[in-house]
C-alpha cells in the first residue's frame, strides 16, 4: 500500500479510549514518520477543537472509502 501523505484523511483501526477515540474515528495526517512506518494524526472533536494528536503505527490507520467521489 502507498504511504499516506500529510493532510490525508485516515480512519483509526484500533480503539484509543484513553483519548475518547473508537475504531472508525477519522483523523488528518499531520506528519509522516520514516517514509510511512508511522503517522502523527490529529483528531478533531465535534466542537471543532483538537481532541487528540496521536503517533500511530501504519497498521493502526487505513484509507477511508469516499463514495461521493466519482471516477471519470
Amino acid at each position: 500500500m502507498k504511504p499516506f501523505v500529510e493532510l490525508d484523511t485516515v480512519q483509526l483501526q484500533k480503539d484509543h479510549l484513553e483519548c475518547g477515540l473508537a475504531a472508525g474515528a477519522l483523523g488528518t495526517v499531520v506528519l509522516v514518520h520514516a517514509q510511512g512506518e508511522a503517522y502523527e494524526v490529529e483528531f478533531i472533536g465535534l466542537d471543532g477543537h483538537t481532541q487528540a494528536v496521536l503517533t500511530l503505527p501504519a497498521a493502526e490507520v487505513a484509507a477511508i472509502a469516499q463514495p461521493w467521489r466519482q471516477v471519470a
